[in-house]
């Protein structure tokens, strides 16, 4: 096993080790949620916390981790009798992305079903993780039907398996762990209330600093062992803090003042349910047992406001998380702390320097070194009085002034300065038609891996997923002729069957966005941008794949790359400017070649194309031809592609020349007037799709 990367070694990140140590003190806060560009310490800092958490008892040999003093009468390996318990290091157990929902919660024993004829079960990650650590890295990557188990877990403190015949319940009580990278997409809402706490992380703009962080880890990987030890002594004055934090814990007195200040911060900045004032609470108590103190100060439960309020304020997933310090002192200042000073004041908390990424992915900021010690510089660390600092939400911008027009390089009229969206609006599902067989998601119809089991078949390659009554009921007629003798079945290869499951898949959601200038009316962009705002909602909740296409003047751009990070086309939308002619056929043919591209690197991801256009093409984008032909054109090649198209129709005015509905019949798909997208006339579009589809399937198979 290598030698981990010591906690203590870590370069600055001070919020970041803040939230992990009170994780450590007091697991009841909830856990932490770590956000931040690749390369900032994440992974390693959460690696190297398990070094630090106290030993627990168990008994021997059971499973499920049970308390020797407390044993769970619903253990599986229960019940168990009263007796001396052995002490092992807390667990932290990894769950990888790609995991199976098997793996995860357990499930029947095969092997042992097949071979001995017994019903066993066996234990999963959840069960390994109790009274220990589950730490999932890119857990916004993580599939929606282990974030379902995860949240059932992490709500009932127990796991229950009800599969295969077998139904067991264990207790899962454990400090969930998550990072990840906002660029790759947020997560859903449910599972981001879960976690306590929430820290952002980027790596250090000092040279001074950035040096000492390659210094560290340079002298890591030369010699691990040799660098794990000249940090052993802060490694253990850490975790020697740590148990003493934990025993002063229930001693902490929360006054009704800091519960007032609690009560207050949570309803002014909004947030959702009560989950966030018991947060805020546990974690401003477990400020002040790691500061040494018994009695929880304003400075606590500021420090606590800034940990546990930014995540859950967010209305949808295009607020940057954060909080407004100013208006937070303004509230704390309101209660005025009245509870008695503690005699002693704590002395300034050691901070333990911490490594930055020192992992794989690299870099991470910290405080520089002063000093020449081998273990480099002794700094103390903030203490928690003294709020680290976390990015404030930014400001809405003020909807841009239109700019004097200007010239356009002959692409046919003046540009106009970016409007903001209209507020977002519900929207129905569109869907493709089809089964498909893509990544797990929301949208459209699909054979996954995770679903509903809805039949049986035998295995084309490699058997992924049994189906055990299948496989029992193809093997049974042969016991005789085989020579059966004992309790178990005698399974030959040819018994094997697979489970097929359907469930819903991800898609690739492009849209084509007309920014010509019979688009550039304010009002009318305002409401284009809206409606697009409003579907990108929609995908992020049905976890798919956006990209964004916008045609004006002579040429069409790939605005955004297809990505999972549907707030970053967000932020190309309210950034696009109208203005100049109308190359229609250019923005198809754009959409053409990134579809082209993405099937080649996911061929398994189906497309759905939204255009959004009024339908007029007035320019041929720099091809000698009829711009309006080779709209046609290049539609109905999108159409031979098998490509699912909707067309937003985002004409208006009282004369009207349904240029948009002719798009709509090339494109082989319906169109829908912005107003419908919010109308119950929606609710037909994926019937629409559908028969729209088919029929020119039907079509060009006679």
């Amino acid at each position: 096993m290598s030698t981990p990367y010591p906690f203590t070694a870590v370069v600055g990140q001070t919020d970041l080790r803040l939230a992990l140590l009170l994780n450590a003190v007091s697991p009841a806060v909830g856990g932490v949620l770590v956000r931040g560009e690749k390369g900032t310490a994440k992974s390693t800092a959460v690696r190297a916390l398990s070094a630090l958490l106290p030993q627990v008892d168990v008994v021997p040999g059971c499973r499920f981790s049970c308390a020797p003093t407390a044993p769970d009468p619903a253990c599986p390996d229960g019940p168990h009798e009263p007796g001396p318990g052995s002490a092992r290091p807390a667990r932290m157990v990894e769950l990888p992305v790609g995991a199976s929902e098997d793996r995860l919660v357990g499930a029947l024993d095969i092997e042992r079903a097949l071979a001995e004829g017994v019903k066993a079960f066996e234990p999963g990650l959840l069960a390994d993780a109790h009274r220990g650590i589950l730490y999932v890295d890119e857990v916004n990557l993580l599939h929606d039907h282990l974030i379902d188990l995860l949240l059932d877990a992490a709500a009932m403190g127990a796991s229950y398996v009800e599969r295969e015949g077998v139904s067991v319940r264990h207790a899962a009580r454990f400090l969930l762990v998550g990072t990840m990278n906002p660029e790759e997409g947020e997560l859903r809402p449910q599972l981001l209330d879960r976690f306590g706490l929430t820290v952002e992380v980027a790596a250090s703009r000092e040279p001074a600093q950035r040096v000492e962080v390659v210094r560290r880890r340079l002298a890591y990987e030369d010699d691990p062992a040799g660098f794990a030890t000249r940090w052993a002594d802060d490694e253990r004055d850490v975790r020697a803090r740590v148990v003493a934090a934990r025993a002063l814990l229930p001693k902490v007195a929360l006054g009704d003042n800091a519960l007032l200040q609690i009560a207050a911060a949570c309803a002014a900045f909004e947030v959702d349910g009560m989950r966030a004032d018991i947060v805020m609470a546990r974690t401003a108590t477990a400020l002040a047992a790691w500061a040494g103190r018994t009695t929880v100060l304003k400075e606590d439960v500021r420090q606590a406001a800034l940990l546990a309020l930014p995540h859950r304020r967010r209305r949808n997933p295009f607020d940057a998380p954060g909080l407004d310090e100013d208006k937070l002192d303004e509230i704390l200042d309101q209660f005025e702390d009245e509870d008695p000073q503690p005699e002693n004041e704590p002395d300034p908390e050691p901070d333990p320097e911490g490594p930055d990424d020192g992992g794989p992915d690299g870099g991470g900021g910290g405080v520089p070194p002063q000093g020449d010690g081998p273990e480099g510089p002794e700094t103390p660390e903030a203490s928690p009085e003294a709020p680290s600092e976390v990015p404030e939400a930014p400001e809405a911008p003020e909807a841009p002034e239109p700019q004097p027009a200007r010239g356009d390089g002959g692409a046919g009229g003046p540009e106009q300065a970016a409007v903001r969206a209209a507020e977002p609006f519900r929207t129905k599902m569109l869907s493709v038609p089809g089964l498909g067989e893509g990544a797990a998601g929301r949208r459209s119809r699909a054979r996954t891996a995770h679903g509903r089991t809805t039949g049986a078949q035998r295995p084309r390659g490699q058997l992924t997923k049994l189906h055990l009554a299948a496989t029992v009921h193809a093997a049974a007629p042969h016991q005789k002729a085989r020579g059966r003798s004992g309790p178990g079945l005698v399974i030959r290869k040819d018994d094997l069957r697979q489970a097929t499951r359907e469930g819903r898949e991800g898609n690739l959601v492009l849209f084509v966005v007309d920014a010509s200038g019979s688009m550039a009316a304010r009002q009318r962009m305002s409401a284009v941008k809206g409606a697009v705002l409003s579907l990108l909602l929609d995908a992020y909740q049905r976890r798919d794949k956006v990209g964004l296409i916008t045609f004006r003047g002579a040429t069409a751009e790939l605005a955004l790359p297809p990505t999972s990070s549907v707030d970053a086309a967000a932020a190309r939308l309210e950034q696009l400017p109208t203005g100049g002619r109308t190359p229609l056929a250019a923005g198809l043919l754009k959409a053409h070649e990134v579809l082209r591209i993405e099937r080649l690197r996911d061929p398994s991801r189906r497309p759905l194309l939204v255009v959004v256009t009024d339908g007029r093409a007035t320019s041929a984008g720099g091809v000698v031809g009829d711009p309006r032909e080779l709209a046609g054109r290049s539609a109905r090649l999108l159409q031979a592609g098998g490509v699912a198209s909707v067309v937003v129709d985002c004409e208006s005015g009282p004369v009207r020349l349904g240029l948009a509905g002719v798009l709509a019949t090339d494109l082989g798909g319906p169109a829908v007037t912005l107003d419908g997208l919010r109308a119950d006339s929606l609710a037909g579009l994926v019937k629409n799709v559908r028969t729209a589809v088919t029929s020119e399937t039907h079509r060009r198979a006679a």
